[in-house]
């Protein structure tokens, strides 16, 4: 018996090469590249999506891709409805340009943030 045709989730033949579904996340983020000797790889943009295997953000510049950043966003959800979370970050930069970058999540937590004064 032949094994049916299986269509991919995509249509009409175009690919995606992403594993994960990615889901519109517009939220502030500071990014720092890891291991550098230098203090001036750091800044804050927004970020535009997200997935469980990565985020894509604006930057003040381009990162260097296959570099481990650490990226801390700001939450859209609270623990309990009150307390702000944080998303900490640890991945490589797989894409970047002048105005963004895409990195691929290695391993991430949740942290809470102090509550503005």
């Amino acid at each position: 018996m032949a094994a049916p045709h299986l269509r991919p989730a995509y249509s009409e033949g175009l690919s995606d090469r992403r594993e994960n579904n990615r889901f519109p996340l517009c939220e502030e983020v500071r990014y720092r590249l890891l291991r550098s000797k230098s203090h001036d790889l750091q800044g804050a943009g927004t970020t535009v999506n997200a997935s469980s295997g990565g985020i894509l953000f604006t930057t003040q510049g381009e990162l260097p891709v296959g570099r481990l950043v650490e990226l801390a966003v700001s939450w859209p959800a609270r623990l309990g409805g009150v307390c702000p979370l944080q998303l900490v970050a640890v991945g490589r930069v797989v894409r970047s340009d002048r105005a963004q970058a895409a990195v691929r999540i290695e391993k991430y937590e949740f942290k809470t943030r102090r509550l503005p004064c």
